[in-house]
């Protein structure tokens, strides 16, 4: 009997053995598996959308070309607040980065909004020349707030979108308009039509519409339909209001412990992703949305003619109120040369 027992513990020992070896190998392999370098990212794409399927993309592509070293934890949809509320959190380290609006990081970095002045481009042909070569500029300023640029991203062109027809001044001025919370600029310019704005955060903006307490918004064709405001608004104005874009941004501290190939790996795939194939991404989106707007009865309606040159003596009106104000005499002045060479270089 006392030899079969301490068979019976000899088993039972091996058995423990067994399984204790099996969770420590287990743990090594999540561990082998686990990023060296790990970056919690936060955004307001929406899960599904074009921005947030190249930034699947963009951390794939990273994660492999640094043999699993660097990894990305995102957070999409705005579940981790508003810009400023996912600003606060890189700034206490609950977060290393984040896919800001212009709207959003220009309370940090002010000379970002420069090129969303309203009635400014013409052409993505003129964006394109612009961004260019202002963006040296752009990441020096964010690096005086500890963050790193490492890219562009697009929304496109904006127009003003209602739930009545608006082509005249008359017809803008009656709209109970909403304006991105944080934006002094389009305030001031919204304000300056006549209109009383109602500032509210962008995922406020779909309630607001649906409950009446604006009737008139602001977005790309492509934007509407993931942000399902084309539910409730019936008319686009056939008038570019202005340009809108984003910011893919570090923060500095966190990137800067990784080795510098690292580093570069990160850069290289971000302008592969979100400054080319998201730019062109969202240049045809936009031009499938309107059909897809157009097929659910949504109508553009014709701007007046003469809505056009009072909206440009606005615009240079607010313009020259805000330089210094709301974006830098610097940068304004740098970008105004590049565009008019480049106006000045066409046939």
């Amino acid at each position: 009997m006392r030899r079969r027992n301490k068979i019976y513990c000899f088993a039972w020992l091996l058995l423990f053995f067994f399984f204790l070896g099996n969770l420590c190998f287990a743990v090594v392999r999540a561990e082998a598996k686990r990023p060296k370098y790990l970056f919690k990212m936060a955004s307001l794409a929406p899960d599904g959308s074009i921005w947030a399927q190249r930034f699947d993309e963009f951390a794939r592509e990273v994660q492999e070309k640094s043999g699993g070293e660097v990894g990305f934890k995102v957070y999409a949809g705005g579940v981790m607040g508003d810009d400023r509320a996912m600003f606060r959190k890189m700034k206490i380290g609950q977060l290393q980065g984040a896919g800001f609006t212009m709207t959003g990081i220009s309370e940090m970095v002010p000379d970002f909004r420069v090129m969303g002045i309203p009635y400014l481009f013409q052409s993505y042909a003129e964006v394109d020349e612009v961004w260019d070569k202002l963006m040296p500029f752009q990441v020096a300023a964010f690096a005086e707030q500890d963050m790193e640029l490492i890219a562009m991203s697009e929304v496109g062109f904006i127009y003003t979108m209602s739930t009545y027809p608006i082509s005249t001044l008359e017809d803008l001025k009656k709209s109970k308009s909403w304006a991105p919370d944080g934006d002094p600029l389009n305030l001031a310019f919204i304000e300056a039509v006549g209109v009383t704005p109602i500032p509210l955060s962008l995922p406020d903006v779909l309630v607001s519409l649906q409950t009446g307490m604006v009737n008139t918004v602001f977005n790309s064709y492509y934007g509407s339909i993931v942000l399902q405001w084309f539910t409730k608004v019936k008319y686009i104005t056939d008038l570019p209001f202005g340009y809108a874009y984003g910011a893919l941004v570090i923060d500095k501290k966190a990137l800067v412990r990784l080795p510098e190939s690292l580093q570069d790996i990160i850069k290289t795939a971000a302008q592969k992703y979100f400054s080319g194939k998201l730019k062109e991404d969202t240049r045809q989106t936009n031009t499938e949305a309107l059909a897809t707007l157009k097929a659910n009865g949504i109508e553009l309606v014709a701007a007046d003619p003469a809505v056009v040159t009072v909206l440009s003596g606005l615009r240079d009106q607010i313009v020259a109120e805000s330089v210094g104000k709301y974006f830098s005499p610097g940068i304004y002045k740098e970008m105004m040369t590049i565009l008019e060479n480049y106006r000045n270089a066409r046939p």
